[in-house]
């Protein structure tokens, strides 16, 4: 179920954004990075130093500002709105990580905690795909409420649809992600064994593209620090084109 032997730079290359998502949000952007030669595992050292600090710089940012008033988190808040969806109740990742700062933010495994570190830090939805559970490219389009996402509910497996018109990551065989950046599906969660990433992160015009990329460097550092053999390429697009950034 793997996708097929390219290269990070070609299989980057195949990567869409439907003119239908920039039609509802033209300043909307992914920076996109694939990562290989990853050592999978469950949270270590380099993982929670980097989510700790980046917890500390959440903390100190948001210590007299509300989450909804970030620039960022609003314009999100505002995407979602216009997609149909209350963001009271679906709320953005990185919103949604945010709120979980006074508890502390969850550590899971070591790859997932370095992009929610970076998540936190630059306040973006961020979210990463084991890249040997795709087939075919990553797109984002509006859905047709066919396509099949693979979830869990109350521990269980299970299958759903998302609703027409919903805006959803997808590859060949279904939703990758739901309803933006709100939910990834089980198929392609990152696990302890996965040596082959993709990560998404996800701007709109109240982030440019220099803070867009300082993330994408931060994320790309945090990796090749726990990774010393990783190596990644770059790709930021939007609805017009696909350009190979350097990180």
């Amino acid at each position: 179920m793997s996708s097929p032997a390219l290269s990070p730079e070609a299989w980057l290359a195949r990567a869409t954004i439907a003119p239908e998502v920039i039609a509802l949000r033209p300043d909307y952007r992914a920076l996109l990075v694939v990562a290989e030669g990853l050592r999978p595992g469950p949270s270590d050292g380099t993982s929670e130093r980097l989510l700790a600090d980046a917890e500390r710089v959440a903390r100190e940012r948001f210590a007299d500002t509300a989450l909804e008033e970030h620039p960022h988190i609003a314009a999100w808040r505002e995407a979602f709105k216009a997609a149909g969806m209350k963001p009271q109740r679906t709320r953005p990742s990185a919103e949604a990580l945010l709120r979980r700062l006074a508890d502390g933010l969850p550590r899971v495994n070591r790859l997932t905690d370095i992009y929610n570190a970076v998540s936190v830090a630059h306040v973006l939805p961020l979210g990463g795909e084991d890249l040997d559970r795709y087939q075919g490219p990553a797109r984002l389009v509006r859905a047709t409420g066919e396509e099949t996402f693979d979830t869990t509910a109350k521990g269980e497996a299970v299958v759903e649809s998302p609703d027409a018109g919903e805006v959803v990551w997808r590859d060949d065989l279904g939703v990758t992600c739901r309803r933006w950046n709100w939910r990834q599906c089980t198929r392609t969660q990152l696990s302890e064994k996965t040596t082959r990433a993709l990560f998404i992160l996800d701007a709109l015009g109240a982030m440019d593209d220099a803070a867009l990329e300082s993330a994408g460097q931060a994320l790309v550092d945090g990796l090749r620090e726990a990774n010393p053999d990783a190596r990644t390429a770059v790709r930021l697009v939007n609805g017009t084109s696909s350009e190979p950034v350097s990180c």
